[in-house]
């Protein structure tokens, strides 16, 4: 899979556009970071105050745009259709082929726009993209025991839980717990 293969104008949904991430995007990104700062620290990696700058978001969005061209990642970032407001993001991270044929997904949206159905929109046009378009047999998704949003996203979305994975993530400043779950496709 390379960058090709994704569509150039993104993937449209009804309220959004799915864009390939790229460092073109620095500016909005570090906005979108900085407006939810706090908001995302509960889930996230510690930050360094170094994150939060223009430089370091175009090299982040660069070194995301490199993994995506060599088959590793599909790194998205979700745009609503009317505002083109940047309002979060969808990460399928460590695509491992072979007889595994998974990855990771990762997402986060932005305070503001959430309780709208807006990542089930989103990462349901990604998931189909990834199993259909790049042919992935198994998504894998894990979550913070007390972040029910993402929870019930995931359940919506049809992830199975498959265990709990202590100390599983150093998510701000410590490690973490954290419920592991996957979506198979059963087409593949």
């Amino acid at each position: 899979m390379t960058t090709l293969d994704f569509p150039p104008s993104g993937l449209g949904t009804e309220r959004l556009i799915l864009r390939a991430a790229n460092s073109g995007h620095a500016e909005v990104m570090l906005t979108y970071y900085m407006n939810n700062r706090e908001h995302l620290r509960r889930w996230e990696p510690a930050r360094p105050a170094a994150f939060y700058t223009l430089a370091a978001m175009a090299e982040r969005l660069t070194q995301m745009a490199e993994q995506t061209a060599r088959g590793q990642a599909v790194n998205l970032l979700i745009f609503e259709r009317d505002s083109d407001a940047l309002i979060g993001n969808c990460n399928f991270s460590n695509i491992v082929r072979g007889p595994l044929m998974a990855c990771h997904l990762g997402f986060g949206v932005d305070a503001q726009w959430q309780g709208q159905g807006l990542m089930q929109e989103a990462v349901g046009a990604a998931i189909a993209y990834v199993f259909e378009v790049v042919g992935l047999h198994r998504i894998m998704a894990n979550h913070l025991p007390e972040n029910q949003r993402s929870a019930q996203l995931l359940a919506r979305l049809g992830f199975a839980r498959e265990g709990l994975a202590r100390a599983y993530l150093h998510i701000n400043g410590a490690w973490r717990d954290h419920v592991m779950t996957a979506l198979i496709n059963d087409r593949v």
